[in-house]
């Protein structure tokens, strides 16, 4: 018989593999939480790719490490890394840094649990779904179904199989074979997933018919309508409407109520992607800006976004009731979602989704949410809105800064190099590169933004 001593670490030493978490906990709360979060300290400590090769050691090799040296090694990936954490950080979407959420995903790692039995996974079965009945309540959805994703991408991706599946079902067994020639639509300002789905998915990108967009970006409905006959006359079948709340690089809300009246007078699967704006449901004071939303038949909502839950955090939320999404996805692995088991096999949600392991996301918000409450959420999405108002309002005071500028590559490398913050830049339409300030770091105030443009000015100014 095999020896069954546990062994924990390398060398059987439990003890050492306790103080070596315990070394790398200090660690991760000494540099990333407590400096990462400094506005004294760095955003990154920039290096060229052949020079941080080379400070990293990546090489792989046939002997171990010391536990002394591996803690180095933690020291240096955590030096060389960009803190997004940090109150400078207005590069991507999601920044900032909640402790409520970051203790979640500690136990999420800890566990390291596969989120498709309740057999495996019982704690996480239940809160998923109650996290997700929760977040289609602020939809304004009495029932309904969902899950999480891994990232917005897939929510979108998701969204656009069950609403070909929804309205051609032996596709699932014949594939593209079943299917008449295809289209979507979606405003220019969209995510770029909505045409990579299409390919991924065999419709093509030519089956995305882009809608014109107004000046701030929001879908033009009248467009819409015309792009749909325009489909119609070409022989192609409209089957879904895909509408941004919260467009990637303008922060535009889709009117969602005239673009639901498109939808249900051509009767065409209504998809939000809210990845970026779902969180604003929170805000009693803004959430007008998803109005109709409700009347959308699925949406994407990433609250590792705006409520910093960290990534990744993406839930996918259906109006449906039929149990559509294991109908379309589902494949009753035998080994896996057994119909004799011992529970109610309903709690296995495996089978709506594509991949088979599929990670516990639910807890660090449900912990954030319960430690924070809705209201606490809500002060957060509240004051984000409150800082991008006092950013615009101190851009205009400013002599010097414009809507756009050539210079925002030259200034991004210096930001960088320095690492005294990170925003990013792009261009957009007729515009050249400008840049894209993301407010959603719950620990930013009015003195973070003077710093941004204080440093911009002081960046720019031998341009």
């Amino acid at each position: 018989m095999a020896d069954s001593k546990p062994l924990f670490s390398l060398d059987g030493n439990p003890v050492a593999a306790e103080a070596l978490l315990r070394d790398v906990f200090g660690l991760v709360v000494d540099e990333v939480i407590r400096k990462g979060t400094s506005a004294s300290e760095k955003v990154c400590e920039w290096k060229e790719p052949k020079e941080l090769k080379q400070l990293l050691d990546l090489e792989l090799r046939s002997q171990g490490e010391s536990q002394e040296k591996i803690l180095e090694r933690c020291q240096a990936v955590i030096r060389y890394s960009v803190k997004t954490c940090h109150p400078h950080f207005f590069n991507q979407l999601f920044s900032g840094l909640d402790p409520h959420a970051l203790a979640g995903r500690i136990v999420t790692e800890s566990l390291n649990t596969s989120q498709y039995t309740y057999e495996i996974a019982p704690v996480f079965v239940l809160m998923e779904e109650e996290v997700l009945k929760k977040l289609r309540e602020l939809v304004g959805w009495s029932s309904g179904d969902g899950v999480f994703c891994p990232g917005g991408s897939i929510s979108n991706i998701y969204a656009v199989n069950l609403a070909r599946y929804q309205r051609y079902p032996d596709c699932k067994r014949r594939g593209l074979r079943a299917l008449p020639p295809l289209a979507l639509f979606t405003s220019k300002e969209c995510h770029y997933s909505i045409k990579k789905g299409a390919a991924f998915l065999g419709l093509g990108t030519d089956s995305v018919r882009v809608v014109k967009a107004d000046e701030r970006g929001k879908m033009i409905p009248e467009d819409l309508e015309r792009q749909i006959s325009l489909a119609e006359a070409e022989g192609a079948v409209p089957f879904l409407v895909s509408a941004t709340s919260g467009t990637t690089v303008l922060g535009a809300f889709d009117p969602l109520e005239a673009i639901a009246d498109v939808c249900q007078r051509h009767g065409l699967w209504m998809h939000v992607d809210a990845a970026w704006g779902g969180s604003v449901l929170l805000s009693q004071t803004h959430r007008h800006l998803l109005d109709g939303i409700q009347r959308a038949d699925s949406v994407a909502w990433n609250p590792h976004k705006l409520l910093t839950t960290g990534l990744q955090c993406s839930a996918l939320l259906l109006q449906d009731t039929s149990n559509l999404l294991k109908r379309c996805h589902g494949s009753q692995a035998s080994y896996l979602f057994q119909q004799d088991k011992f529970y109610d096999v309903t709690l296995d949600t495996g089978d709506k989704v594509v991949q088979c392991g599929r990670r516990v996301d639910c807890l660090k918000l449900w912990l954030m949410w319960k430690a924070q409450g809705g209201q606490g959420l809500e002060r957060r999405v509240d004051q984000d809105f409150a800082l991008a108002r006092y950013l615009v309002e101190e851009i205009k005071k400013r002599e010097g800064f414009v809507l756009v500028m050539e210079v925002a590559p030259i200034l991004k490398e210096r930001m960088v190099k320095e690492g005294s913050m990170m925003i990013g830049y792009q261009p957009h339409g007729t515009r050249g590169n400008f840049f894209r300030v993301v407010v959603a770091n719950p620990a930013l105030t009015r003195a973070d933004m003077d710093f941004l443009l204080n440093e911009l000015e002081r960046l720019g100014q031998d341009l």
